[in-house]
């Protein structure tokens, strides 16, 4: 079915319809009008207000305003569904979508469960439609950095992944109010770019969840997980979304470790990396500066943009984009499982989906 629109369609014009006009929206926004032939030509919102204000300040007076998403897919008929609710709200808003024909690309988590994620998976599947998650982490530069770094062997067999995350802020909002916050808003983007660093299967995790004194969240604002990941390599993940000072990157401060050196990467622009060299003195082999690989010419990047550009060229083009929901949900599963992990007290296995 793919491949027909991109016919039916002469892979170029595509419209779209954005569900949730909340601060997010902004950078969807941003993105989409960014991108050659992509027309947004309908706002939804709970609030009419909040969709008109968007449409104004981004500058789309023909975009139709609704609060009633079924009602203005029906009217439309759009080719695509930017999916910007908050998660609670999202089975309802994919399902929606994809009855009416649309592809759907959705803000991260993909769904506030697994049972809906692997329903979002069938009813994608069943449509015939591309239904994404826009992972924006992995579509910057660093991550892509290290994942070359990782193919070239640049530091032998790559044995651990270790990222580190540290910041304060105060939102307002949903989020503070929300259960396991910073597993499920925040600590999956790590997540699925640490999943693509390493290019292995996650397998099972152990994970203590908290909520450190003088928190200003609800629930789990801290989480230490440790991983295990296909042939015996380990990440490792220690976080807190209320630790005041030192703060890391936004990406994390990632640590790469391997059977003949190590890899670190400030979350910006510092990437640093020594190999043994063979020449032993006393306890330990002296160490060599390596250099760490360039982006390649095809390493995709743009961040948010990246990830929506890539969605539409897939609809374009009848391919399969990177961050397509079947194989997200492996990110996802890995939250989940984190977050039972903390709730028993034990080691959890992560759950994987037919088919991906």
């Amino acid at each position: 079915m793919i491949e027909q629109f991109a016919a039916d369609r002469g892979g170029n014009e595509v419209r779209a319809v954005l569900a949730g006009c909340g601060a997010m929206s902004r950078a969807w926004l941003d993105a989409a009008r960014q991108i050659q032939g992509l027309e947004v030509v309908g706002l939804v919102d709970l609030d009419p207000e909040r969709a008109r204000g968007r449409a104004a300040e981004f500058e789309l007076p023909d975009a139709e305003i609704g609060t009633d998403l079924p009602a203005l897919l029906d009217r439309l008929r759009p080719d695509i569904l930017f999916d910007v609710v908050v998660p609670a709200a999202r089975r309802e808003v994919v399902l929606a979508g994809l009855k009416r024909g649309c592809h759907v690309l959705s803000e991260k988590p993909m769904a506030d469960s697994l049972d809906a994620a692997r329903e979002l998976v069938m009813a994608a599947r069943a449509a015939g439609r591309l239904h994404a998650v826009v992972q924006n982490r992995r579509y910057i530069p660093g991550i892509r950095r290290l994942r070359r770094a990782v193919e070239s062997g640049l530091i032998g067999e790559l044995t651990g992944v270790h990222c580190d995350f540290f910041l304060a802020p105060h939102f307002g909002g949903f989020r503070e109010e929300m259960r396991h916050v910073l597993l499920l808003d925040m600590a999956i983007h790590t997540f699925d770019a640490a999943r693509h660093v390493a290019g292995r299967r996650p397998l099972a995790v152990y994970c203590h969840e908290s909520n450190p004194a003088g928190s200003w969240y609800a629930h789990g604002a801290s989480a230490n997980a440790v991983f295990e990941l296909e042939g015996g390599a380990v990440l490792t993940y220690r976080g807190s979304w209320c630790a005041e000072g030192l703060r890391t990157s936004w990406e994390s401060a990632w640590r790469l470790t391997g059977t003949r050196g190590s890899l670190t990467w400030d979350g910006a622009e510092d990437f640093r990396a020594e190999v043994a060299s063979g020449r032993r003195e006393g306890l330990f082999f002296e160490p060599e500066t390596a250099a760490v690989p360039p982006l390649d010419p095809t390493d995709r990047t743009g961040g948010h943009l990246g990830v929506m550009r890539d969605f539409v060229d897939a609809i374009r083009t009848g391919a399969e984009p990177e961050t397509v929901s079947h194989r997200n949900f492996h990110s996802l599963a890995m939250v989940f499982a984190a977050i039972e992990s903390a709730r028993q007290g034990r080691r959890v296995a992560i759950e994987t989906i037919e088919g991906s």
